[in-house]
């Protein structure tokens, strides 16, 4: 079980594809990892050995048959719970969806079973995706593998660790404001939002649809464009789908190059509220991208330091009209309905029942930004700032080819901290909601240590220039494993054991 729970998803794409080893002991490998460390980690909601191992028996008979199939056939991928999946429950973290089974697959898993991908269960998460630490989930908070008291991440969470504790080499998220970059950061894993429209929204269970992003989790650079590539594209299905080919993330990914290429710091992700070593780290990383052949310079991006402002009037508006569609009459949990009350009694009982704080939070804030006399004042000021900050990222990009800062402002935070102040934990996505805002790629990648735990490096690029992100990650990876002498997961404690 250790060695293949510890090769990536390109070495075990490899074996399978030479006859080394079969999808079934790669799959049974993970879900024996899953089975000994989850009990502590609470990295899934969802996990059904039998269903696992059929995927992979599917893919083994595919390849005994002679079909062609791609370079993670038979890889293992833990899939966010906000993803819809015919043959396993979807939840979206939330009491109100608890056991529904969706009649259809979203696109993003129907192109994973398309490559082969073997879906260990659903990853565990933030309800609807709001949160930055997984505390919001209904069901329990998961935890991180450097540190079980500490958080590892949000929304995206459950994702970050279970690739983090190699109990899956892949995984997938949903990033709204950060959801996929803040928690790679804190869980020392490569997580990349792509351009808005270049991963299909049909099928996940929308949160705020301008901003909903799906990408990929890795515990390198490369296995992240695999699965990147994997699973985007165009999508009919999806109207805010780009109509472009993918970008060549692949090939930038094994190119690691950035000589010659500009980087622009990001003068305002800097000052109060950052860690002292999450500062000297990315410190450091921008040296080492100045010594790669790259050329620094600092860019004022103004307008950035009103993002998280108007990203929580944008997403709260558009998070209540889209939970509008859970009444209780169509789908999902129902309260209340005995006969003697009417429609609208049941849908206020069971909206009070099946959502949990920070979703209503959200809702209340998000109704009373669009609601009349209030919805120019707060709201269409909001959108105006989003344009603002595009202006910004289109004037800097001008100038240089990607932008970097820290990921976030601290490393992963022990669970319980935040829970009662909302503003700390909104701080959490300071650096990763303008890219969100405006549709620019952007990844994390490790960057080093602050007092034991992880740093991640965000690394931004024009919209549809996520092979850039790529191509300089990869550069940043290569040159800090070869001084680290590894990864710098093999710098983590081992996980605790489950008794």
């Amino acid at each position: 079980m250790g060695e293949l729970v510890r090769k990536s998803a390109a070495e075990l794409g490899e074996l399978i594809a030479a006859g080394e080893t079969s999808a079934v002991e790669v799959a049974e490998a993970h879900l024996d990892r899953i089975a000994a460390v989850d009990g502590e980690l609470n990295a899934f909601l969802h996990v059904d050995r039998e269903t696992t191992l059929a995927q992979a028996r599917r893919v083994d008979e595919r390849r005994a048959a002679g079909e062609e199939l791609g370079p993670l056939a038979g890889v293992p991928v833990a899939h966010k719970d906000v993803f819809t999946t015919t043959d396993m429950p979807t939840t979206a973290g939330s009491k109100i969806l608890e056991g529904w089974r969706p009649p259809y697959d979203a696109t993003v898993t129907a192109r994973l079973r398309q490559a082969g991908l073997v879906i260990l269960g659903k990853t565990n998460m933030d309800e609807f995706a709001m949160g930055s630490s997984t505390e919001n989930s209904a069901y329990f908070t998961s935890r991180n593998p450097w540190d079980l008291e500490r958080v590892p991440g949000g929304s995206s969470g459950g994702s970050s660790a279970a690739v983090a504790a190699f109990e899956a080499p892949l995984s997938t998220g949903t990033d709204t404001g950060g959801s996929i970059r803040q928690p790679a950061a804190v869980t020392g894993i490569v997580g990349m939002k792509p351009t808005y429209g270049g991963s299909s929204r049909y099928g996940v269970i929308a949160f705020a649809s301008s901003l909903d992003t799906p990408g990929p989790f890795a515990r390198n650079v490369l296995d992240a464009a695999l699965l990147h590539e994997a699973f985007s594209g165009h999508d009919p299905m999806d109207s805010t789908s780009a109509d472009q080919a993918v970008p060549p993330v692949v090939e930038a990914a094994r190119r690691g190059d950035v000589n010659g290429l500009r980087v622009g710091v990001v003068k305002e992700f800097a000052g109060e509220g950052y860690q002292p070593g999450v500062s000297a780290r990315f410190a450091e990383a921008v040296e080492l991208l100045e010594s790669l052949g790259a050329k620094v310079v600092e860019v004022s991006c103004p307008h950035f330091t009103y993002a998280l402002p108007a990203y929580y009037l944008i997403a709260p508006s558009e998070c209540s009209s889209n939970l509008a569609r859970f009444d209780a009459m169509r789908y999902g949990l129902r309260v209340g309905d005995d006969g003697s009350r009417s429609a609208e009694e049941v849908m206020a009982l069971t909206r009070a029942e099946g959502f949990g704080p920070e979703v209503k939070r959200r809702i209340m804030l998000g109704t009373y930004a669009l609601s009349s006399g209030y919805y120019d004042a707060y709201y269409g000021k909001a959108q105006q700032v989003r344009t603002l900050i595009k202006r910004d990222f289109e004037a800097a990009f001008e100038q240089v080819d990607v932008l970097v800062s820290p990921t976030t402002p601290t490393t992963a935070f022990p669970i319980g901290e935040r829970a009662d102040d909302p503003i700390a934990m909104y701080l959490a996505d300071l650096c990763t909601i303008p890219a969100n805002l405006t549709g620019n790629a952007a990844i994390s990648v490790p960057c080093g240590l602050a007092d034991g735990l992880p740093v991640g490096l965000q690394i931004m690029a024009p919209v549809l220039g996520d092979d850039r992100v790529y191509r300089v990650g990869a550069a940043v990876e290569r040159a800090l494993e070869d001084r680290w002498g590894g990864p710098l997961l093999a710098k983590a404690p081992e996980l605790v054991e489950a008794k």
